[in-house]
């Protein structure tokens, strides 16, 4: 008796102890109605729920005569808002994002409440979880009637969808607050998904009778959620520094692929030029030499115009003449050794055609 006193009523211990409890309890007659009036997810789902004790925010409309008719039934209806333009990893912040963006913010989909409309959302929302939380008490240790398994699950699918309703109006504030203060050292999608779970805390969390705004409560807490995040990531920085390699960021292989090509296309311009395949002059292959140095062995720099000009005795216009034919007999060459590559290549290729 004393060491289940030391246990915590919500400790693991304890969660594994009320998990044995249903096991054994399956067997009686009780159990097996149960089994045959829900299926084995919701049987599943309500022992999940009574394995720990629903929590909610108290309210002083929940003890007044007829809570439940004033609360669902006397309620306007609040339209649910339209997410569909939630996309926060896919836009960027540019204007074109930003228009976009703020035309689906004015959009008929998108629902702003008003401080009435939170309280009948929130006492809503608070009251299911009060009606689970006076199940869970109801039955206690015993195994659940068919009527209280039904009763539990409605009341828990009716908390699930208020929270979600609550959570997604109040989705722009977390993309709001995330780009408003974006930390370099933190990654924007952690941002968002932080602030979202900061934002589904606050609505479990908030007290309307108090009398502020949700907006109100929820902006500190993902504001503390984002400085969190930080502080957690500088503290791992600080336990496992890490130089940082621009190298390893992104691939190279398309700039090592072009470079090979240019290496390859230089030296099939040096055969060209060496055996004679563009059939060019002696002129023309002396400027070749002294502008580009194909020819000759020994490292040496190129020739201005105006010298190789001097060395055969025209212009340096005219040099510029015959280099502009020569280059262009050795592009005309080059192009057609290509084109004698790609169809021997074609040739020797035991693949099949498409046609």
């Amino acid at each position: 008796m004393l060491q289940q006193r030391m246990i915590g009523t919500n400790s693991p211990l304890d969660r594994l102890r009320q998990r044995q409890k249903v096991s054994v309890r399956g067997g009686s007659s009780r159990s097996r109605s149960l089994n045959q009036g829900l299926s084995e997810r919701e049987r599943l789902l309500v022992e999940q729920i009574l394995e720990e004790p629903m929590d909610y925010i108290v309210s002083t409309e929940f003890a007044r005569k007829g809570a439940q008719k004033r609360i669902y039934d006397d309620a306007p209806p609040i339209r649910r808002p339209d997410v569909s333009w939630y996309r926060p990893l896919m836009d960027d912040l540019s204007s074109s994002a930003a228009k976009r963006k703020q035309r689906s913010l004015n959009s008929p989909g998108t629902v702003i409440l008003t401080g009435a409309e939170e309280r009948v959302l929130f006492l809503q929302y608070n009251f299911a979880r009060h009606s689970v939380r006076e199940l869970q008490k109801e039955i206690g240790a015993e195994q659940p009637t068919e009527k209280q398994a039904k009763d539990l699950l409605r009341w828990y699918r009716i908390a699930q969808a208020y929270r979600e309703q609550i959570a997604e109006t109040n989705l722009a504030l977390v993309l709001a607050m995330a780009k408003r203060t974006r930390m370099s050292e933190v990654d924007f999608a952690d941002l968002v998904s932080e602030g979202n779970m900061a934002l589904l805390r606050s609505v479990d969390k908030f007290d309307c009778d108090r009398g502020f705004k949700f907006s109100t409560y929820a902006c500190r807490a993902i504001l503390k959620a984002f400085s969190r995040q930080g502080v957690k990531l500088s503290k791992y920085r600080q336990r496992f520094p890490t130089d940082f390699d621009p190298a390893l960021e992104k691939s190279n292989h398309l700039e090592t692929l072009r470079e090979l090509t240019e290496k390859e296309s230089a030296e099939e311009v040096k055969h060209i030029v060496l055996n004679n395949d563009a059939e060019l002059t002696d002129v023309e292959r002396t400027v070749i030499d002294h502008r580009f140095g194909l020819e000759s062995n020994e490292d040496k720099s190129p020739l201005t115009l105006e010298q190789v000009g001097q060395i055969i005795g025209v212009t340096k216009e005219r040099v510029r003449q015959i280099q502009n034919k020569a280059l262009e007999k050795i592009r005309l060459a080059f192009e057609e050794s290509r084109r004698d590559l790609l169809m021997i290549e074609d040739e020797e290729d035991p693949r099949p055609s498409n046609n």
